[in-house]
């Protein structure tokens, strides 16, 4: 059935400060069968809904002048809870969306969208000849949540982050989060916490990879006096720690196969022993886990319970790598490099559009905390206000079990680095670049070659397999001839 027949006398209100916003989307709503109406703030929709009544589906912007989107919003509710409502914004954070679908939004689009997308958006929220489905009661939420000022990002990858931590920080689901080491995982798992209903208990963080294995079960569960040798006191685990709130397993696939039984008892009956004990224990914790391994790959190798993982896996959420997106770097960047900066009393610093490609060019392996410490390295050691690619290169760490390079490797590392020299280049708007990169080549060999010889032309020539009048041209007059 066409978008146009179903529809058909549905209405739709778009309420936006931004006169272009509205036009467009109305007349992208109208083309698809819908009536549409256009409303520039909060106030003149209200007074709209008092005369005619609700309609079937609202778009409305967060940030108008007076009453904003989330205050229309958490008005719209109270008196028609069903009506799906859908929040746009050009600010996609996590407090944002939380925000939103705490206070019953239907989905958060961010802007700028794609008007194909907000179409097929309204079609979904009100399927064909069906009344809009009764909306869940708001979840309580803290009321002024901040938001997480390290979970920075505005790539498509990161805003579809946002708007599940969102939905999910609502929800008494477990979560399982995956990505490489150094994306960001402990900061989507505090982010989940603080913005659910269970922000005002305790926010617990373990990585279990971090403690001996004879030891992680009495972290996890606590002990009683005189359980094992040097237990002279009872200790209180994680578990209790975290209850009424949240616990974090990090590194959950370096967990030993004996305490993944034990845990799984605790995700199902919410109950558990101290080590050395006998009184029963009972918590409520929500668990959130996170690893960088392949469970389902550990599950085939027998090394992590299929029964432990389908319990974790309730939701699972992907962090993407800095590789993934790049466009985020430059942000990242100055945000990281303003903060240390300002923790070391560094005085402002900046990078330039060159280092700000560099950067972007770069593998990452690390990811965003390699990134970080990066810029903690520059604010200390760059000696001006203004990072340079130079800068760059002189406090850039090696990768972690990496060896200096040798004769071997040092092809591949050049080509590497002339690579990532180029993107950064044309990434910052240069020209001839060929011509340029040739003459600084000729400059680099060149250089290397009277370096080895003591600065003789004539040997450096012969060595390079060119002629001594192409050294002494490519060199010019400035250097000493011998």
């Amino acid at each position: 059935m066409s978008a146009a027949i179903s529809a058909d006398n549905r209405r739709v209100w778009v309420v936006d400060d931004d006169r272009s916003v509205r036009f467009v989307l109305a007349t992208a709503l109208r083309d698809a069968g819908y009536e549409v109406d256009g409303f520039e703030n909060a106030a003149s929709a209200l007074a709209a809904l008092r005369v005619r009544g609700a309609p079937d589906l609202l778009f409305t912007d967060v940030r108008m002048p007076g009453d904003d989107g989330l205050v229309l919003l958490d008005r719209l509710k109270s008196a028609h809870p069903q009506l799906p409502v859908i929040v746009m914004s050009a600010y996609t954070d996590v407090a944002s969306t939380a925000s939103a679908f705490r206070g019953g939004a239907h989905e958060f689009l961010s802007k700028p969208f794609d008007l194909d997308d907000a179409v097929a958006l309204a079609a979904r929220a009100l399927p064909a000849g069906m009344a809009a489905p009764p909306e869940p009661e708001p979840a309580p939420g803290p009321a002024g949540a901040g938001g997480a000022p390290d979970l920075i990002g505005d790539t498509p990858a990161m805003r579809a982050l946002f708007r599940a931590i969102g939905r999910l920080a609502q929800a008494p689901l477990s979560v399982l989060i995956t990505g490489e080491t150094g994306t960001g995982k402990e900061l989507v798992a505090s982010a989940l916490h603080r913005e659910s209903p269970r922000s005002a208990g305790p926010f617990v963080a373990l990585n279990t990879a971090a403690i001996p294995a004879e030891l992680l079960e009495s972290e996890l569960f606590g002990h009683e006096a005189g359980a094992f040798t040097g237990a002279s006191r009872r200790h209180v685990g994680r578990f209790e720690q975290a209850d009424g709130g949240t616990l974090f397993l990090d590194e959950i696939g370096d967990m030993p196969a004996s305490l993944q039984t034990r845990l799984l008892r605790v995700l199902a009956e919410g109950e558990f022993f101290r080590v050395g004990g006998r009184e029963l224990i009972r918590v409520d914790v929500r668990v959130i886990a996170a690893t960088h391994q392949d469970l389902e790959t550990l599950v085939q190798q027998g090394r992590f319970r299929a029964d432990l993982l389908h319990r974790l896996n309730v939701v699972r959420l992907q962090i993407p790598s800095l590789r993934e997106r790049r466009s985020d770097i430059p942000l990242l960047a100055e945000t990281f490099l303003h903060r240390a900066a300002r923790k070391l009393g560094a005085g402002s610093k900046r990078f330039d559009p060159a280092a700000l490609a560099a950067l972007q060019a770069m593998d990452w392996p690390g990811n965003v905390r390699e990134l970080q410490n990066l810029c903690w390295r520059l604010a200390a050691l760059a000696p001006g206000e203004t990072i340079t690619v130079d800068d760059l290169d002189g406090v850039q760490a090696p990768a972690p079990g990496s060896a200096p390079a040798t004769a071997a490797d040092a092809p591949g590392e050049w080509d590497r680095q002339l690579g990532q020299w180029a993107l950064a280049c044309l990434q910052a708007g240069a020209r001839d670049l060929h011509a340029e990169a040739r003459d600084r080549f000729d400059q680099a060999l060149l250089n290397a070659a009277l370096r080895h010889t003591g600065g003789r032309r004539v040997e450096a020539a012969a060595l390079l397999g060119v002629g001594r009048n192409t050294v002494t041209r490519k060199l010019g007059p400035g250097r000493k001839r011998r």
